[in-house]
Order: structure tokens, then sequence, then C-alpha cells
């Protein structure tokens, strides 16, 4: 275990790619810090998976990456900050490491967005199924009527790189069409899922103008600035090397070819076992 009194490099776990949407914007805001990035792509996917296994698996990797130096982990993933941020919170932190998540930062500030205060979440099965954001929006924003609509052909459809096409015309429209129809005052709707911001473009197409659509990255990205500005103690424990490192569970050279189309760059990793 690293010790806690000594500076490291922030750690950005996700469950596969889509963190590397939140990434992508951390980086672009904060780039002097030193970050670590994991993904679990050999136990992908998070969305589908109980309660438990979630808990246990991001325990793992939460604390893979705190073995690795991290005194701060970001959780760059919906499904993981839903079923298990809390407890590890709660239950497991050592003295010294802090864990974050995604669903607070975009829940404080959605009332910037929405007149109707009524607003739409397209999410995994899972985020929908733990009720995360509508207990975080409506603890900071009471008058606000959240709807929820699970897209599970979403992800699929991201990690397959199928962004075009049929498949990706059909899903998409489907599942914008059954979030609408649960009311007609929507304006607001929060893609809640670190993959759909790569369906933005299909996304577009099918929802309607005027309606705004919010990506998480920017927002957790300026939410962990402001963090780290009211949060010294935390701040000064983040090493400043500019350095970039990536692990996968799994394969390496496959992680990436898929990571460059999320992170937007090339991407070069290492594999990583998280499992004891």
């Amino acid at each position: 275990m690293s010790k806690t009194n000594s500076s490291g490099p922030i750690g950005i776990f996700d469950s596969g790619y889509g963190g590397l949407t939140v990434f992508k914007e951390i980086h672009k805001h904060l780039p002097e810090y030193d970050y670590i990035y994991l993904g679990d792509n050999a136990r992908v996917p998070y969305g589908t998976r109980s309660f438990e296994t979630v808990y246990e698996y991001t325990k793992e990797c939460v604390f893979k990456l705190f073995d690795l130096g991290c005194n701060l982990v970001i959780l760059a993933c919906n499904t993981a900050s839903a079923k298990a941020l809390r407890t590890i919170q709660q239950n497991d932190l050592p003295e010294g490491k802090k864990v974050l998540g995604v669903i607070r930062p975009t829940s404080e500030v959605v009332d910037q967005f929405t007149k109707t205060n009524k607003v739409g979440i397209l999410a995994t099965q899972g985020t929908v199924n733990s009720n995360s954001y509508v207990l975080e929006i409506n603890k900071f924003h009471p008058q606000i009527e959240v709807f929820q609509h699970a897209c599970p052909f979403w992800v699929p459809l991201v990690e397959n790189n199928e962004l075009e096409g049929e498949g990706a015309n059909f899903f998409v429209q489907q599942d914008i069409q059954q979030l609408l129809s649960t009311s007609t005052d929507i304006d607001t709707i929060l893609l809640a899922c670190t993959h759909y911001p790569l369906l933005l473009p299909m996304i577009e197409k099918y929802v309607p103008k005027g309606i705004k659509i919010i990506s998480q990255g920017k927002l957790v990205a300026e939410s962990l600035v402001d963090y780290l500005e009211r949060h010294p103690e935390v701040e000064e424990k983040c090493s400043k090397g500019k350095m970039l490192q990536f692990f996968t569970t799994d394969d390496p050279e496959d992680f990436n070819k898929k990571a460059q189309i999320f992170f937007g760059r090339k991407v070069h990793s290492s594999f990583l076992k998280v499992q004891n």
C-alpha cells in the first residue's frame, strides 16, 4: 500500500472505455496533474450486474489505484458511482484517500439548464434501477421532476463503434421517443452514461429542438476544479508532472484501438491484474 503522506497521480476508474470521455474533459481543465486511468474491460458491462458485484469489482479497482500511489480516485462511471461509491466512502477508505463520483456534480447543477423543472435521464439499467439520479437531484432541487429511461443497447453500439447506421438509428430513436412519451414538458435530457456522448450526433437528430442535451464530462471536470480549490489538503497530495498512464484488465492492444475513439488521441495501455 502506498504511503498516504506522499503525493501521487489522480486515479480515473471506469468499467470500460466510457470514462475516457470524462477523463478527456478533466485533463483539458487540469492538464498539469499526473493521471492513471484504469478500465475494467475484462468484466464490462457493469450496468446489468447486481449492487454487490459492482461494489466488489469497483472496490478492487479503486484499491489497485491506491496501490499505484493515487490518493484521489474519480469513479468516471455512472453505474459504479450509483452502486458502489457511497459504501466505499463510508466503510472502506484508508486514511488520507478520497473517492469521488460523477452523479453528484451533475445533479448539483442540473437546475441551471431546465425551465420547466422536468428533466429526462438516459442511462444504463443499473443506474436507472439505483434511482441515484432521482435521489440526488431531488436532494438539491426538490422542485425538479425526474423521468428515467434505460437504454440497454447504447453501450454495445458505442463499444462496437456502430455510431451510425440502421442499428444506432433504430435504438436511439426508439429510446428517445419512449423517454419523451413520459412527459411532454421535458426540456432537458441528461446523458447519464459516459458512453453516450459518442452518440450525440445521432441523439441530436431525434431530440426536438429546444430540448437541452447535457453530457457529463465538462460538468464533472469543472466540479473537480472547484473541489481541489476548496480542499487544498487533497490537492497537495496530487502530483503534477503531466504524466498519463492507462491500464486495462483485458487486452491492451484492443483497448488502445477503442480508447482512441473515446479519448480523442492515441492511447498506450498496459495490462493490470486487479483480482487477488
